[in-house]
């Protein structure tokens, strides 16, 4: 009899995977994301110093929209954040979310403002 995982568990389990190859450094941050039923959160860590760069959520941001458009707003507003300080590539580390919805939606508003992964 085999036993499932939760969807957390294996959504913990997937992130660890992909943890395991995407190390973000000083030239070259990691954009991870947190998606909650809710809301959604990004920053840009430098790895080798534990350090976050710039971090952005959409809670108490903006109201009006459906949770893709927040995503959309939030990718961009990154993007926007990243570039004043001079950051313009990144790694994505999509948390062990499926790249799908609102992940997606983040990941190619902040390819449009100007971030390169």
């Amino acid at each position: 009899m085999t036993k499932t995982l939760s969807p957390h568990l294996s959504r913990l389990r997937r992130h660890r995977r992909v943890r395991a190859a995407v190390i973000g450094a000083a030239n070259r941050p990691r954009l991870a994301v947190y998606r909650s039923s809710k809301h959604l959160q990004a920053q840009l860590i430098n790895d080798e110093t534990q350090t976050t760069l710039v971090a952005v959520s959409d809670v108490g941001v903006q109201k009006s929209g459906n949770k893709t458009e927040r995503a959309t707003a939030l990718g961009k507003q990154l993007a926007e954040q990243a570039l004043a300080k001079k950051i313009s590539r990144v790694v994505f580390d999509r948390g062990g979310y499926r790249y799908h919805g609102r992940v997606k939606a983040l990941a190619d508003a902040a390819r449009a403002a100007g971030l390169q992964f």
